[in-house]
């Protein structure tokens, strides 16, 4: 069903936003952020925000990160696509690396850091795309393979927005 005017018969389309950012790896560790801003104030994320009009994904994924960490890196690949149905946003994140190890919070960030495996605040993340993305992540470099993944984030009947534990994954491929 959509919105249709009925004068006109014009449809109003309501599309999916598209968030884009990076997962950072140097020295075997990985750069996370502390929101400074709302949703989800004072939790760790990765650095990622609304692709703008006039970029590619990954032109918008570089730029997310140095707007959130001040941080200049070099996309590599891209990591993986997480679609959210139930708020309309599909998430682009792509690997990347560190042009110089200089990063720093911008505007939007409490903090940054780098964290190792063993170091990372599961129990602090902002999203459920952030912990999908770091289990997969995490996974796959122990495994030895790093692969590019796509899946549907679903909320479990219930859960809170904001619950970053309240979700099933489903549609998982990966290649």
């Amino acid at each position: 069903m959509r919105a249709v005017c009925t004068v006109c018969e014009k449809v109003h389309y309501e599309n999916p936003k598209m968030v884009v950012g990076c997962l950072v790896e140097h020295n075997s560790k990985v750069l996370l952020c502390k929101r400074k801003i709302q949703p989800s104030y004072g939790l760790w994320t990765l650095p990622a925000g609304f692709m703008e009009v006039g970029e590619s994904a990954a032109e918008g994924a570089a730029r997310e990160t140095f707007e959130e960490a001040c941080a200049d890196v070099e996309v590599i690949s891209p990591f993986a696509q997480l679609d959210i149905p139930l708020i309309g946003q599909s998430y682009i994140i792509f690997r990347a690396k560190l042009k110089n190890p200089h990063f720093a919070p911008g505007p939007e960030s409490l903090e940054c850091a780098l964290f190792g495996f063993d170091e990372i605040p599961f129990d602090s993340l902002a999203f459920s795309s952030v912990l999908v993305t770091l289990q997969m992540y995490i996974e796959d470099v122990r495994a030895g393979k790093l692969r590019s993944h796509y899946c549907t984030i679903t909320k479990k009947p219930g859960a809170s927005p904001s619950d970053t534990m309240g979700f099933i994954m489903s549609n998982h491929l990966c290649v």
